[in-house]
């Protein structure tokens, strides 16, 4: 229907580059490098030192980092600040494994999975030299509430008295929720029913310790203390963000938060990415956070491919469709979306099977959940679902969107302006006005446009985004970005952009995160059940999974990929 737009030759450049890594690499997930082994507790001298130079075209937003929701800073701040627990910081599959951090061991639930009490490591202190206590710890927790952090109530509110703090947040106590002793260093957190990722949850960025003394407002542009081996020295979002070694750090677990081996890391930003790419290459820069053009892989397979590395990771890019806000009100509408999309075109547009795959579900294959089947390609439907995605339904997607009485309307798509995102934004414009629709594309800074989607006082019909996991499981996907409890209208922090609530699918996803008697292949059988209905009523079109394509500088070593935290920064060797 819609013919790829390709360059000339392009997957005879890609050949024998990335692809061909890929294809060939007998390592797991197709990576085009040694894993290395994991680090020493202690940077070795001859590879300590230097100024890691990082490049975006654009910043990332606020620096508080319970707040923050994008990849761009999450994954900096994994060198910056600590939870009770983390994942553990190595590469390879046992980097999906929950291991202490500033507790000093993992409790056991207690309580029929009601209770869970940890112990806080003595003698750490934050970045400002102030030690953390389970004062800190309470606080932290309260914040998450009163500044109303985009997971506060999707990942803690299984917390007693959480139900109250997200009505008036301002005054968020927890009371009964959180209970410390600071002469035992105890802090015991009692659940209002299970929560079987529990550890992880307390393992993501935003349940970091920060001092006590932290204003309850979003700090903006202001570095906040803390624990890990890097703090934040300066910001300027127009221009750059510069870290400096913490002097109050000291290794307590080097699985959890190894010491550092640059001296320093500064990120550059206005930087656009076909810049960028040069930049890298001729090694002014040391990684880029943007994508990769498309018309740039080629060249990087065939003469950087020492430099380049294709990740597995749980990511996705997709379509979300606000319920709220017409034509997408009308289920049919949202169907013809999903109907229509040639998810092959779109994966040539991002870049080509060696690095992305179609997508007819919510759920990545990088995770390995089995059960997940595509309603909306030709010859299936909601009722009668095809394996695997084949091919677009034009006809159908016309006869759905005529028998709606919407053609005709006018339809603004909001895309990211980085060039993948433009391109993909581009074909699917095209394809909502072959559906009979007065469409336009609007692109929005990559650093305003997540929040700008998430809120309904936007208006926002449609948008194309992407997500990746903020731990490894199809929770993050199916109730992350379509559980009841993720729509906040007038706010930026509503990760449940088509405002999608249905009481089925969302009876299925609490019993997926609350029934302790599951075994894992019984909950992802659940939650392959709430795919399932979700997508019957197709409050997003998922597009593409995508890998992620990492350009490194010739002097970078070690390069050191985690499963959760992608390219850890701290374990850079720079030679």
């Amino acid at each position: 229907m819609y013919p790829a737009k390709k360059p000339p030759s392009f997957y005879s450049r890609l050949a024998g580059g990335l692809l061909g890594c890929l294809l060939a690499s007998p390592l797991p997930h197709g990576i085009c490098a040694s894993p290395p082994a994991p680090p020493p507790e202690l940077p070795l001298p001859e590879h300590a030192g230097g100024t890691l130079r990082l490049v975006a075209s654009a910043s990332g937003g606020t620096l508080d980092p319970q707040i923050n929701y994008t990849g761009k800073y999450i994954n900096l701040f994994a060198n910056v600040y600590d939870g009770l627990t983390t994942f553990r910081k190595v590469t390879g599959p046992a980097g999906k494994e929950v291991v202490p951090d500033l507790a000093e061991t993992l409790p056991a639930p207690q309580d029929g999975g009601l209770s869970y009490t940890f112990t806080l490591r003595p003698n750490i202190a934050f970045s400002n030299g102030q030690p953390v206590t389970t004062t800190d710890v309470v606080a932290s927790f309260q914040r998450l509430f009163r500044i109303g952090a985009p997971t506060a109530g999707a990942f803690y509110g299984a917390l007693v008295g959480a139900d109250a703090c997200l009505r008036p947040p301002t005054h968020c106590t927890l009371e009964h929720g959180i209970e410390a002793d600071a002469a035992t260093r105890r802090i015991t957190f009692h659940l209002t029913h299970p929560d079987t990722e529990f550890l992880q949850k307390l393992a993501f960025t935003h349940a970091v310790i920060l001092p006590a003394s932290t204003p309850d407002h979003d700090t903006g542009n202001t570095p906040l203390p803390g624990t890990g081996p890097y703090r934040l020295e300066a910001y300027d979002p127009n221009n750059f963000l510069y870290l400096a070694r913490n002097p109050a750090f000291h290794v307590w677990n080097p699985q959890a938060q190894p010491a550092g081996y640059p001296d320093r890391i500064e990120y550059t930003f206005g930087i656009p990415e076909e810049a960028a790419v040069t930049a890298v290459e001729n090694g002014q820069y040391d990684w880029m956070a943007d994508t990769i053009p498309l018309d740039r892989l080629g060249e990087l397979g065939s003469h950087f491919a020492g430099q380049t590395h294709v990740m597995r990771h749980p990511s996705i890019y997709f379509l979300p469709m606000n319920m709220h806000e017409p034509p997408f009100t009308d289920i049919r509408v949202r169907q013809a979306v999903n109907y229509a999309l040639n998810r092959k075109a779109l994966v040539i547009l991002y870049g080509g099977p060696g690095i992305a795959r179609p997508l007819c579900g919510l759920v990545p294959s990088a995770l390995d959940v089995a059960g997940q089947n595509c309603a909306y390609t030709r010859g299936a439907s909601p009722t009668a679902p095809a394996q695997q995605w084949s091919a677009p339904d034009m006809q159908v997607a016309r006869n759905l969107v005529r028998a709606s009485g919407t053609t005709g309307q006018k339809v603004t798509l909001v895309v990211d302006n980085t060039s993948a995102d433009m391109a993909m934004g581009a074909w699917v414009r095209d394809m909502l006005q072959s559906l009979g629709y007065q469409a336009v594309l609007r692109s929005i800074s990559s650093s305003l446009h997540l929040p700008y989607i998430q809120n309904t006082d936007n208006h926002v019909q449609i948008s194309l985004t992407s997500w990746s996991a903020d731990y490894p499981s199809a929770s993050n996907f199916v109730d992350a970005l379509f559980g009841c409890e993720n729509f906040h209208p007038h706010s930026d922090s509503s990760i449940n952009i088509p405002g999608f609530c249905d009481p089925h699918a969302q009876s299925v996803m609490e019993r997926a995160k609350t029934d302790t008697s599951l075994s894992t292949t019984q909950r992802d059988q659940l939650w392959m059940e709430a795919n399932r209905l979700i997508m019957e009523q197709a409050p997003a079109a998922p597009m593409i999974e995508k890998d992620n394509v990492v350009l490194t500088s010739a002097r970078v070593r070690n390069f050191f990929y985690t499963e959760v935290n992608q390219i850890l920064f701290s374990q850079v060797w720079l030679h």
